[in-house]
């Protein structure tokens, strides 16, 4: 495959011979051409005008794989084909990885450095949405309490089946698997114990979290990564209206102002189930039940649950939307960015529920 030159094809060769342009808008008669025609094939470029990289890529390619000669093309012609020529050769898309430790290496800082930009932008989000705050503050005429009653039915009026029903099952669940432990020792009547203070302190709350954060927050990120990419969060900002304003704060109010309640009702619910464990399989009658919670079930443990479940809305609603407002480009980072944004609220919780068994355990309250 040399570079065309002025060169005759032998007179048994099947000859084309295109005129004019040969260029991207008329490149499809000579390949219908050089389809139909049998080999040997020879092009002939006398009387071809202008060239241009499309043009010239399909006489590379006809002599590439047919082996055609091309004759009588131009300098600027044979010019252009031997950039084509030069241009065919595999391209590496994804560099190399580094053999064995090095890669894991590598793994690891990237994975540290995602995390730390993850939260440098989230500590960002939470300042821009205390600012959206204050300026409500000073202008409340801004807030929009028809968009924080939207979101009262969507976290909170929605939820109570799925939520209900998990705890619910929960208390059954407890109840279960303490009378078989306790059982052991004949203390079957301390089942009441565990139920009541594991549902009320701990899983009341935090169960009612992880729900949210898969539910809530994950539509919050949906939502706003959708906004994002039909860009609807760009036009509200080009008419004067802050997307934190109208998007976010009534997300993160409604998050705050209904898990308190959500929490309340899976501790009621879990309480409901453990009983009715009690009751059916231990024989404990439910007047029995109820007096034995009140002996030894503190208020601090119904203080602690409810304390908890505000500031977690607030970060299941903040990682939702911060992911949401971080959607760029296609549909495809919707589906990331909804499923980053469950991850880093279950994250989140986990986490600051042991600084608050921490903190509360250090205060007396245990």
């Amino acid at each position: 495959m040399g570079d065309p030159d002025q060169t005759h094809a032998p007179q048994e060769a099947h000859r084309l011979a295109p005129t004019g342009a040969l260029t991207i808008a008329r490149v499809g008669s000579l390949e219908r051409d050089i389809a139909a025609a049998p080999d040997p094939l020879v092009i002939d470029l006398a009387r071809v005008e202008t060239m241009d990289t499309v043009g010239a890529w399909l006489l590379y390619r006809t002599r590439k794989h047919r082996g055609a000669e091309i004759v009588n093309a131009s300098p600027a012609a044979r010019a252009l084909l031997a950039q084509v020529a030069a241009a065919d050769h595999d391209t590496q898309v994804r560099p190399d990885r580094p053999p064995g430790p090095l890669a894991f290496l590598e793994d690891l800082g990237m994975w540290a450095f995602d995390f730390w930009r993850t939260l440098l932008g989230m500590l960002g989000f939470f300042g821009a949405t205390l600012l959206g705050f204050a300026s409500l503050l000073r202008h409340p005429r801004r807030f929009r309490l028809n968009a924080v009653v939207q979101r009262f039915d969507l976290v909170g009026v929605r939820a109570l089946g799925i939520i209900g029903l998990m705890s619910f099952l929960i208390g059954i669940v407890v109840g279960q698997q303490g009378a078989v432990q306790l059982a052991q020792f004949g203390a079957e009547v301390f089942t009441i114990n565990l139920i009541g203070r594991i549902t009320v302190r701990e899983l009341g709350t935090l169960m009612t979290a992880i729900m949210v954060a898969g539910r809530s927050g994950s539509a919050f990120a949906a939502q706003l990564g959708t906004m994002k990419i039909t860009e609807e969060i760009d036009a509200m900002r080009t008419i004067g209206v802050s997307p934190i304003e109208a998007l976010v704060i009534p997300r993160v109010l409604a998050a705050v102002i209904m898990m308190p309640l959500l929490a309340f009702f899976s501790m009621v619910l879990s309480l409901i189930g453990g009983g009715l464990f009690c009751w059916l399989v231990l024989e404990i009658p439910p007047l029995t039940f109820i007096q034995r919670l009140q002996e030894v079930v503190p208020i601090t443990d119904l203080w602690v649950g409810l304390i908890k479940a505000p500031v977690f809305g607030f970060l299941i609603a903040l990682a939702g939307c911060f992911q949401g407002m971080q959607v760029k480009g296609n549909s495809e980072e919707v589906g990331l960015r909804t499923t980053s944004a469950v991850v880093q609220s279950i994250f989140l919780v986990i986490v600051l529920d042991a600084v608050f068994a921490v903190f509360f355990s250090q205060i007396g309250w245990i």
